[in-house]
């Protein structure tokens, strides 16, 4: 399983949305588009962060490279 971390961007942490939590795991996310799935071409869509929340499961996508993420506990 993921090791737990904390994120920001900028000087702001980043909370659940959900429920406030601020400990999530981290994966890639692919975002298939339905034209390059017909084609088999989804290995070519984009992808974007996932950070899952660690309490509840709400799935947080971030699509540019201004996140930044910590171990949970440092």
């Amino acid at each position: 399983m993921a090791k737990p971390v904390h994120a920001q961007i900028g000087d702001r942490a980043i909370r659940c949305l959900v429920c406030g939590g601020d400990t999530f795991r981290e994966r890639e996310v692919k975002l298939n588009s339905t034209g390059m799935e017909l084609f088999n071409l989804a290995w070519a869509n984009e992808s974007a962060r996932g950070l899952i929340c660690w309490s509840c499961g709400y799935v947080h996508l971030f699509a540019n490279d201004a996140l930044k993420l910590y171990r949970a506990g440092d």
